[in-house]
């Protein structure tokens, strides 16, 4: 597999959303967050997902100027406007005004709506566990998963992240939609033309399967954990929507593009309550432990939720990063 150096990634980035409309700046950092999400190993919303969102630029569905703007204040809880503009910025934005808030009163929340997709919601648990901060954020999406017990797509498959800070910047980070698998990962297997390790949607004929194709005929992905990832998906968007009085997932059906999406941003500062070395203590024998497991597959590690990204960024960073040849022409092309 073709693999790319990761400046070289991130400077066909900015050229691209410079000539689509983005200043210098912004451009920059924005180029910065896709090739992140690459170098992790998170290929679906870095380089692959790149042509679609200079698409909706194109279309006019993401204005590259606009900055999300905060609305209501009420101390540690604040609501803010995305204002459509270019998503990961904001939840950048969202995130750094929530941690601020956290070294304030020892907890941040920051309702952000009226955004548009953040690519990566991780992105934002390891921003908040940088600074320190437990990290807390989840997105809603258009309806793009059955409710438990339902055939059409009444609900999204809400992406949440978990982030537990580290001073050695080790963190432990969750990040998962909803969905057995999220719709980037399954477009992900399908052009490399690998199956889904296991079930994750159903096929024409009803049946669950691991075939990512098959998936995307019917656009029925399958909630993980089956009821209880269809109730959190539900219990997500209606917090997000009420925090906001932004978009619900079914809102955001009607729109035609998955625009004007919900955020929440929340950061605890654990300094507050601990020192530094006590969270780490607490937080590296609850991992030493996990790790001490014994393995399913000989000679394989149990790793802990963030240790498969630090390993993959360290290949990447070394040996370049891979890349789907038509996908990164389609980039060289524009």
């Amino acid at each position: 597999m073709m693999r790319i150096p990761y400046e070289t990634m991130v400077s066909e980035f900015e050229r691209v959303l410079k000539k689509k409309g983005f200043k210098e700046d912004r451009a920059r950092a924005a180029a910065t967050i896709f090739a992140q999400n690459s170098l992790a190993g998170v290929y679906s919303h870095g380089l692959n997902r790149f042509p679609r969102v200079v698409e909706y630029l194109e279309k006019g569905e993401i204005d590259p100027d606009i900055v999300a703007e905060c609305e209501l204040k009420l101390g540690a809880f604040e609501r803010w406007n995305g204002h459509r503009g270019f998503g990961p910025l904001n939840a950048k934005l969202a995130m750094d005004r929530a941690c601020e808030l956290a070294k304030e009163y020892g907890i941040g929340l920051v309702a952000l709506g009226n955004n548009n997709h953040w690519m990566r919601g991780g992105s934002y648990g390891f921003q908040a566990a940088d600074q320190g901060c437990v990290g807390i954020c989840w997105s809603n999406t258009c309806p793009n998963m059955p409710a438990w017990g339902g055939k059409d797509r009444k609900i999204g498959n809400n992406p949440i992240i978990f982030a537990v800070p580290r001073s050695n910047g080790q963190h432990v980070v969750i990040d998962c939609a909803v969905s057995q698998f999220s719709y980037g990962k399954i477009e992900d297997c399908k052009l490399k033309g690998i199956e889904l390790p296991v079930p994750g949607g159903y096929d024409t004929k009803g049946k669950l399967t691991t075939d990512p194709a098959e998936i995307e005929k019917t656009w029925r992905v399958l909630p993980m954990g089956y009821w209880k990832g269809s109730g959190i998906s539900i219990a997500l968007d209606l917090i997000a929507t009420v925090l906001t009085n932004g978009n619900s997932v079914q809102t955001i059906g009607t729109f035609g593009d998955e625009v004007g999406l919900t955020q929440v941003m929340i950061a605890i500062d654990p300094t507050k309550a601990n020192s530094v070395e006590l969270t780490d203590e607490i937080v590296d024998q609850i991992v030493a432990d996990v790790k001490s497991s014994e393995p399913v597959e000989e000679g394989r590690d149990v790793l802990y939720p963030g240790e498969p990204e630090a390993l993959t960024i360290q290949d990447n960073l070394a040996n370049g990063i891979p890349v789907i040849e038509e996908k990164w022409n389609q980039v060289l092309a524009m």
